[in-house]
Parts: structure tokens; C-alpha cells; sequence
């Protein structure tokens, strides 16, 4: 059994808000500030050990104490109750500049932040050039960071935080601030550590990172535990928990067509919300001609919950000429088996003529779940045949 590298024991983290809100208000209630502020704990009671080698998501929503309980790990915040075990070296990228002076160019900030990470200075000139050219920010390096823009501080930040060499790396939701090519070199390197063995601690709202990347997932809520668990046991109760509506989007058209009511079935009708990869699926809707009108396109298409575009189509694109329309029409799509990955799926109708603009459009009309027991990555699921030979 793998050695516990990280231990928090009953940690609670308590903070103080001042209610003052002008330099009047302070000055008058010199003598009655304690009723101008108020006491926000952040963590509460906050308790798990980490194996050496695995890779921790801490997932919730906004204001949950995930960063709060990434600093307590980190040593940047002391615990206001309980207590933090740490072995081997640590790296953090908590926040944007964390560790870096702006005064100082970013050569000199290396290694002032490699000296802060335990690196002695010949150390830090051996990993000089690997950080530089990782950073991607060579014509830079001796410039002064407070004239670099936030990707340009993430970039070097991460670059040093993964060159000294740590046994446990912080992160947080800082990395998504840097560009899309540097967001994938970022998760390669992560990639790499994970298979040289080191510990990862990392605060995320991206739900496919944490699938991707996890061992195993800790949800807070309010400065609790809710969850400790799988990748797939916290992402369904996160998605549960903070489910996004259907139906608040919008409206596109000018409605000379409208559509009514739209519902998603199990194809043969009755209404379903929650499927597994391999069900049919059916997406129905009801559409009202204002005028008669020789001249529509109905259509459907499916995102996931991070606006992809899993599937897409209308009946014009299915050689379907529609009749002419006057009063209701019902339109059924039906799916003999849906090859999606667990997720929420959110459900896009619309009716338009062949050519011009739209009569209807509701984004998101309505939604529905896909549950999966597979591990599998992406958006398709797919039942492969797998032969080894030689």
C-alpha cells in the first residue's frame, strides 16, 4: 500500500468580513466594530488522506472553499482548527503572480521563486533553460513582470512550478487563463507526472479534466465534504446537485411558425429524462402556424453541457419535404440507440424556412442525463473490439 503523502485532520478555516462600507462609517464606530463585521467559516471540519501517486480533483461550486482548502494544503493559510501533514516537496500554483515580485524581471523572479521552492541557485541555472523555453516567453525573460499580461504570468509560474522537481503540485483554476496550446502542454506535463509517479492536488470546474485526469474526487459544499469518491460517484452528484436548467434561454424568430412544447421520450412516447449509453431516444415537439406556410424545416440538435455540438440535424437535411402547415403539427425524432457518454445534454429545436431567417429557435428547450458505469473519455460511446497480436 502506497504511503499517505498528504493528511488533513478536522481542518476549519474561519475568515472575517468587515460590513464598513465607507471610511465614515469606521471612523464613527471606532467603538462599536465588533458589530460591523462578521465571522465566515470557509472550511468546516474538513477530513482525508492522500496516497503518494494519485491525483485529487476538489470540484464545487463557487465559493465552496475549494482554493481556501488548497492554500491550507499549500501552508499558504493556517487552519483555524484542525491540522496538515505533508511529505516531500511542494510546488503551488494557487493564484495569478502568487510568489512573483512585479518589480522584477521575470529572470529574476526564476529564481526568486525557485529559491522560495527549495532549489538552490546552481540547481535553478541547471532548470534555467528548460523553464524559459517551457514559458514560451523568451523575448520576455527580462522584461518586468508587471508588464506582463495574466497569460504571460501563468505561463512562467507553471513553467517553474513544474521544473524544481516536487513530489505533490498544487493547482488551481489558474490554468485557464493561459491559451488553448499552452492549456494542452500544461496537461501533458500533468500527464507526465502521473506517470512518474507524483502527487497532484488541483481545484477545477472543468468536469471532463476531472474525469480525465482524477483518481479520485472530493466535492465541497459550504465548507464541507458532500462527497469523497470516484470520478464518476462525484461528477453524478455534482451534475445532480448543481443541475442547469433547460428552458432559460432566449427565444430567436419572428414566430410566423412557434414552437409549443418540446419533450424528451424513450422513443416510444413517454416522457424520460435519464438514460444510459445504447437507449433510444426520442425529441418531440409541437409547432403552431400563425399563417399557413408552404415552406419549413424542422430541426434538432444536441450540446453537451459545454456547448459542443454532439449532433445535429433538420428534415431538409434528411430529405424530408415537409407538407404545407396550417394549424398544429407534431414533429418526433427517434433514435434507436444514443452512443453518448455519461453527461447532461441539453436539447436545441427550431423551425426555419430552406432559405432565410429562422420562424422559432429555443437554445436548451429541454434537457436529459446520460449515465455510464465506463471510464471512457470524449463525447461518443463506443464498444470497441480489441485484438493483440503479433
Amino acid at each position: 500500500m502506497a504511503a499517505t503523502i498528504i493528511r488533513v485532520n478536522d481542518v476549519a478555516k474561519k475568515f472575517t468580513i468587515n460590513k464598513d462600507k465607507s471610511l465614515k462609517e469606521r471612523l464613527t464606530g471606532l467603538g462599536r466594530s465588533r458589530q460591523y463585521r462578521q465571522e465566515f467559516w470557509a472550511l468546516k471540519g474538513v477530513s482525508f488522506e492522500l496516497e503518494a501517486a494519485k491525483t485529487l480533483g476538489l470540484i464545487g461550486a463557487n465559493g465552496s472553499g475549494k482554493s481556501t482548502l488548497l492554500k491550507v494544503i499549500g501552508g499558504i493559510l493556517a487552519p483555524d482548527e484542525g491540522w496538515v501533514e505533508r511529505r516531500g516537496r511542494l510546488a503551488a500554483l494557487l493564484e495569478l503572480g502568487a510568489g512573483f515580485h512585479g518589480d522584477l524581471t521575470g529572470r529574476e523572479n526564476v529564481y526568486l521563486n525557485a529559491s522560495i521552492l527549495g532549489l538552490t541557485r546552481r540547481q535553478t541555472d541547471a532548470y534555467f533553460d528548460a523553464i524559459v523555453d517551457f514559458s514560451g516567453i523568451e523575448r520576455f525573460i527580462d522584461t518586468q513582470v508587471k508588464f506582463y499580461s495574466s497569460g504571460m504570468y501563468v505561463r512562467l509560474a507553471f513553467a517553474v512550478a513544474v521544473h524544481v522537481d516536487p513530489d505533490i503540485l498544487l493547482v488551481d483554476e489558474v490554468l485557464a487563463v493561459g491559451d488553448e496550446p499552452f492549456q494542452r502542454k500544461c496537461m501533458e506535463r500533468i500527464k507526465q507526472f502521473q506517470r512518474e509517479g507524483r502527487t497532484i492536488v488541483f481545484v477545477t470546474h472543468g468536469l471532463d479534466q476531472v474525469r480525465q485526469l482524477c483518481d479520485r474526487v472530493i466535492m465541497l459544499e459550504s465548507g464541507e465534504v458532500v462527497v469523497d469518491g470516484t470520478p464518476v460517484d462525484a461528477l453524478r452528484a455534482f451534475r445532480e446537485r448543481y443541475n442547469v436548467q433547460a428552458g432559460q434561454e432566449p427565444e430567436h424568430g419572428d414566430r410566423r411558425l412557434e414552437i409549443l412544447k418540446t419533450i424528451v421520450t424513450d422513443g416510444a412516447g413517454r416522457p424520460r429524462d435519464r438514460f444510459t449509453p445504447g437507449d433510444a431516444l426520442g425529441i418531440e415537439f409541437e409547432v403552431v402556424a400563425h399563417e399557413p406556410t408552404d415552406d419549413w424545416v424542422a430541426g434538432v440538435a444536441i450540446n453537451n453541457h459545454l456547448d459542443l455540438l454532439v449532433y445535429g440535424t433538420n428534415t431538409r437535411l434528411q430529405g424530408i419535404e415537409l407538407p404545407p402547415i396550417s394549424g398544429r403539427r407534431r414533429v418526433c425524432y427517434r433514435f434507436h440507440a444514443i452512443p453518448m457518454v455519461e453527461g447532461q445534454y441539453y436539447v436545441t429545436v427550431a423551425v426555419h424556412p430552406e432559405v432565410g431567417p429562422e420562424y422559432h429557435r429555443l437554445d436548451r428547450a429541454v434537457s436529459f442525463k446520460v449515465f455510464s458505469e465506463a471510464a471512457d473519455h470524449g463525447v461518443l460511446y463506443l464498444t470497441p473490439r480489441i485484438e493483440v497480436s503479433e
